[in-house]
């Protein structure tokens, strides 16, 4: 049963920040995959530019596997670390071609041998791809979750575990995004405007 205090921080966090996400542009599941992979260390403002002309250059899983990183560079120049991320790009498209018939798995563990696919953006992409519920730890996340009280962990992956216990599960899928907005707006890691927060009342290390 959750926590009446934590019932009312997500309500508030429903509230200001919705239930849903925008998606970023992908028609198959690989596109999808990618975006996330580039999303790392980057806005998603700046991904959302970039995949219209991505998707136009490579349209297929195939001729991202068949291209130099290189071309592949030259069309995500705007990401952050957008040279390590094109070898990745190409690397993925190789192996889920060879292991997986061009698809991208739904199991976790087999998602996080795809070169760039770490577990943070395998259980984003298992939660946006499919609807399967997950706790995604990133910075904000990680930060946020520790200054509610909700989590004590000294790395995402207790901070994940110690989250999925206190948070109903129907809530999994959207505490990041939720979470993220927050962190980029009010409860930033430079200094958290407590003075500005709606959950400022509830909240145990203002720091």
């Amino acid at each position: 049963m959750t926590g009446q205090k934590t019932q009312k921080i997500l309500d508030a966090l429903d509230k200001k920040y919705g239930l849903t996400k925008e998606g970023f542009l992908h028609q198959h599941d690989w596109q999808l995959l990618i975006a996330i992979m580039l999303s790392a260390q980057s806005t998603d403002k700046q991904v959302d530019e970039t995949l219209p002309g991505l998707w136009k250059r490579f349209p297929t899983i195939e001729s991202i596997a068949d291209a130099t990183e290189e071309e592949i560079g030259k069309e995500i120049k705007s990401i952050g670390l957008h040279k390590m991320k094109a070898g990745n790009m190409k690397k993925c498209c190789i192996k889920l071609i060879e292991d997986h018939d061009g698809k991208v798995p739904k199991d976790l563990d087999k998602l996080v041998e795809l070169p760039g696919v770490g577990r943070k953006t395998a259980t984003l992409f298992l939660a946006d791809a499919y609807g399967i519920p997950g706790v995604t730890v990133d910075t904000h996340v990680f930060r946020i979750s520790r200054r509610l009280g909700w989590a004590k962990g000294k790395n995402p992956v207790i901070v994940e575990q110690e989250l999925m216990k206190v948070l109903p599960k129907e809530h999994w899928n959207r505490i990041n995004f939720q979470l993220i907005y927050h962190g980029r707006s009010i409860c930033t890691a430079r200094k958290a405007k407590c003075e500005d927060c709606g959950l400022e009342k509830w909240c145990d290390k203002k720091v």
